[in-house]
């Protein structure tokens, strides 16, 4: 594959090749790899970025039906709006369904959007681990708004957070305590609360809903890189289309506020920072499973914890003292 001719093709915005290329950085294969790595540096310098927004829910809120509404609201604006939407795999087989652009059938006729789904692997996070490379390159093409829907809302999608601008924390209307719908550690990342299913019967509880999270989002402690208001919450209908607009004048609204005091540059500096570190501490992990010695070790020492001859802790200081000489 050249990777100067793809570089082209996607600087020029072809979707064909931004396509070829999601494909190309989330193959595993020691050359492919190597290509990827060669056409992520060609495209570094493009200077070009997009809003990137991350979207979480719970199961069944409606995360397809509302990237649809609020993506063709953005196209008809105009904007140009990339999708990508993380499945879970399974633990099982290691695949995926990858159904996300068959529930989003006008958006994926859009001549202004992109959508691409993605298995998670093993990665966990709610996100699959190459969908960084993936925003990088939706960026390279000219796009203005990406989208990252991750798997689902859970103690490990998080995140997504720390490859975003924006996470919006999407919900849906709840009978009894909803609070104890959501994790704390998952709110306290959130920048912006939208309640769908804010339409017929629901409303009236959608309302109250918003208002619950409203009263506890006041109670969590004051983050530097939110002007005063923010984190909020909101009440949407991606049925009806309903609140769309507003929604993304507040998205707007925010990214503005931390471009204009600093916030946004530093937050994508901190970002690029942890995503480097992380690559590192994968690739060291990885390699130390390629040697022979290190996995014969690891197999001996698994085979005392099985059979309760040696405590996980002491497997593992034996373990870090064999690697140490």
């Amino acid at each position: 594959m050249d990777t100067q001719e793809l570089a082209t093709r996607i600087l020029a915005g072809e979707r064909r090749a931004l396509a070829r290329a999601i494909t190309l950085v989330e193959s595993g294969r020691d050359d492919h790899r190597a290509q990827s790595v060669d056409l992520l540096e060609r495209l570094a310098g493009s200077g070009r970025q997009a809003l990137r927004i991350g979207l979480s829910g719970t199961p069944g809120v409606g995360k397809s039906t509302f990237i649809e509404s609020f993506g063709m609201m953005l196209t008809q604006q105009g904007l140009k709006v990339a999708v990508l939407a993380v499945d879970p795999s399974s633990a099982r087989s290691g695949g995926s369904i990858l159904g996300d652009k068959t529930r989003m059938e006008r958006l994926s006729r859009a001549p202004n959007a992109f959508i691409r789904p993605s298995p998670s692997q093993s990665a966990l996070g709610g996100v699959a681990r190459r969908t960084r490379d993936a925003v990088s390159l939706c960026e390279a093409a000219g796009f203005d708004v990406i989208l990252i829907e991750t798997v689902g809302v859970g103690q490990s999608e998080t995140m997504v957070a720390d490859m975003t601008d924006l996470f919006i924390l999407l919900l849906a209307p709840a009978g009894g305590d909803e609070l104890q719908g959501v994790k704390r550690g998952i709110m306290e990342m959130a920048d912006i609360i939208l309640v769908n299913k804010a339409d017929g019967d629901l409303k009236s509880a959608a309302m109250r809903t918003c208002a619950d999270y409203a009263g506890a989002l006041r109670l969590l402690r004051k983050r530097a890189q939110d002007p005063e208001g923010f984190p909020k919450a909101m009440t949407v209908s991606a049925m009806e289309e309903a609140g769309l607009e507003i929604a993304w004048g507040e998205m707007q609204a925010l990214a503005h506020w931390r471009r204009e005091n600093g916030h946004f540059d530093s937050r994508r500096a901190d970002q690029a920072r942890h995503w480097f570190e992380e690559e590192v501490r994968l690739a060291l992990l990885a390699r130390l499973e390629r040697d022979p010695e290190v996995k014969a070790q690891m197999g001996a020492l698994g085979q005392e914890v099985a059979q309760g001859g040696t405590s996980v802790s002491g497997a593992v200081a034996q373990m870090l003292a064999h690697l140490r000489k």
